[in-house]
């Protein structure tokens, strides 16, 4: 049985990294685990992976030669280990990685590794000393440390070290390839407890397990590429169909919008991550896979839906027009050990409303952890990821379906129903769509969404603000030139005003005109000779004095 304080969380590798590793440390095994490790494959590059209990996927690796079982987390991209390596090198710097429920110190050393046939001379990696303050013993769950699979550009080693011998193990092996046409790992989760599997875990690097060979042949899905300045929370992230991306219990389609800006309408982002034991998804989705299921309820403490465990609840996921139907034992849980508020016995909704996970940057919008991954085989092409490789393809992923809906009913037949067919009874008939129950959604996840409309939409709003400063400049100049405009304007009235007061006689200010000869000519001369002229015409004098 599994404790479920937190099935999931986020750590911090660095300030700008919020998603860069997720463990469930938490997730207690209180019975002795299950550590299935198939038959080694004939091929050196096929690996077998161990499964305790659903809730933790790990493989051997060697170090300093010695085998170390690590976890697969395809959701982040550093190596650790616990305990010792003999032969390791101290590099001289030390790393933290702090997480919800802990933090694993230690000082980043190298030394000889090896996964699946391939290895690297002096791969860095963190010794971890102490793990004590994780809430669970990680030896017990079977390992003893964590390999991430993620883009090298999450690495917070190979930032540490500033230079490509931090890259991390993937890397390495890539880059020193002489053939950049493999580039590429698959990986395959076996499922404990269903009867009617054959599905062993496997996993490789740079070929295809065999049988399996049709994967080469599914649409190549796009890696969603984040913002350039925040590259380190790049993941295996692909976009789903439009429109119809997930199918709910009813056959139809969920509806939701995406919180990532450059996604197109009607889609929405998946991250792939194997280092969370349940999918988080949107609240809007878990609601419609469990709201209208008899009996469901909200657990506060789990936060989570329960549901009774006899009931067979459909999903199915569409990627590049390809359908993945998830078999109904991974949809809901008997493994953890949960009940109702009455105490009657429940089974745990495994598609989590994502909460702690949500993407403050909206890069997006769920996480397809391990209860999802187990329904594909699944291929990861690095291409263009590879620091310092030769391959200049973009990066992609490829999904070939495992489950087939028949069989995975009558699996859950058997294991939840004692073999009896009762699946179309009507107690499992699922409430009318007016009568879905919702999730209560907190005051910090309202927040958190606020939050996340800001900063994912930062280039948009400093693009928008410097068109808006770029306009208010704009406008104070033009502003300042009409203004100086009329200013030259009323000066010039003014000017021209002053000189048609200056020719009213009130200032003399001309100068005499020259001429060449001289001034004579320009002498006025009295209209008659003189005063006398005046008077001997008109009998008096000009100046004299009326009678």
């Amino acid at each position: 049985m599994h404790s479920l304080t937190s099935l999931s969380f986020i750590s911090s590798l660095c300030s700008l990294s919020v998603l860069a590793l997720r463990i469930p440390f938490d997730v207690r095994v209180e019975t002795s685990p299950t550590h299935h490790f198939p038959r080694q494959s004939s091929s050196n590059g096929i690996v077998p992976i161990g499964n305790t209990q659903n809730s933790f996927y790990f493989t051997n690796i060697t170090l300093g030669g010695q085998n170390i079982s690590v976890m697969l987390d395809t959701g982040s991209s550093d190596l650790w280990v616990t305990g010792s390596v003999s032969g390791a090198t101290d590099t001289g710097d030390s790393l933290t990685l702090s997480y919800a429920v802990g933090t694993a110190a230690g000082d980043i050393y190298t030394a000889p590794f090896g996964l699946a046939g391939q290895s690297v001379s002096d791969q860095a990696f963190l010794l971890v000393t102490n793990t004590s303050s994780f809430s669970s013993n990680i030896h017990a769950e079977g390992y003893d440390g964590l390999i991430g699979l993620g883009p090298n550009s999450g690495s917070s080693i190979y930032k540490k070290l500033s230079d490509n011998s931090g890259n991390n193990p993937i890397n390495r092996i890539f880059e020193q390839s002489s053939s950049s046409s493999n580039d590429y790992i698959t990986m395959m989760l076996s499922r404990s407890g269903d009867p009617g599997t054959n599905i062993t875990g496997q996993f490789t690097i740079a070929e295809v397990v065999p049988g399996y060979e049709n994967i080469t042949n599914m649409p190549q899905l796009s890696i969603e590429k984040v913002y350039k300045v925040t590259d380190e929370d790049q993941h295996w992230q692909i976009l789903t169909n439009k429109d119809n991306g997930i199918i709910g219990p009813d056959g139809q389609a969920i509806s939701y919008s995406s919180i990532v800006p450059k996604a197109p309408d009607g889609q929405i982002v998946a991250v792939l991550d194997s280092g969370f034991t349940l999918p988080q998804v949107p609240r809007t989705v878990s609601d419609a896979i469990y709201g209208r299921v008899q009996g469901a309820e909200w657990s506060t403490t789990n936060q989570a839906w329960l549901v009774p465990c006899g009931q067979l609840i459909n999903v199915t996921f569409n990627f590049g027009g390809v359908s993945y139907p998830i078999h109904p034992l991974d949809v809901s849980s008997s493994d953890f050990g949960v009940t109702f508020s009455n105490g009657n016995a429940a089974c745990l909704g495994t598609f989590q409303p994502v909460t702690s996970a949500f993407s403050l940057l909206g890069e997006y919008d769920m996480i397809m952890g391990m209860a999802f991954l187990r329904n594909m085989y699944t291929l990861l092409s690095y291409g263009n990821f590879i620091n310092g490789g030769s391959n200049s393809n973009n990066p992609y992923v490829q999904l070939l379906p495992l489950t087939n809906v028949e069989s995975a009913v009558n699996d859950f037949i058997q294991v939840r129903l004692n073999g009896q067919n009762l699946i179309n009874s009507s107690q499992y008939a699922l409430l009318p769509a007016s009568q879905q129950q919702h999730s209560p959604e907190s005051a910090a996840e309202k927040k958190q969404q606020y939050e996340e409309e800001v900063l994912s939409r930062w280039p948009e709003i400093l693009v928008g603000s410097l068109l808006f400063l770029i306009l208010l400049v704009s406008y104070c100049v033009w502003r300042c030139c009409c203004r100086r405009k009329r200013l030259a304007k009323k000066a010039a009235k003014q000017k021209g005003g002053a000189a048609i007061s200056g020719s009213g006689f009130k200032s003399s200010t001309y100068e005499p005109l020259q001429d060449s000869q001289s001034t004579t000519t320009l002498v006025m001369q009295p209209m008659r000779a003189s005063t006398v002229d005046f008077k001997e015409e008109y009998g008096k004098d000009a100046f004299g004095r009326s009678p």
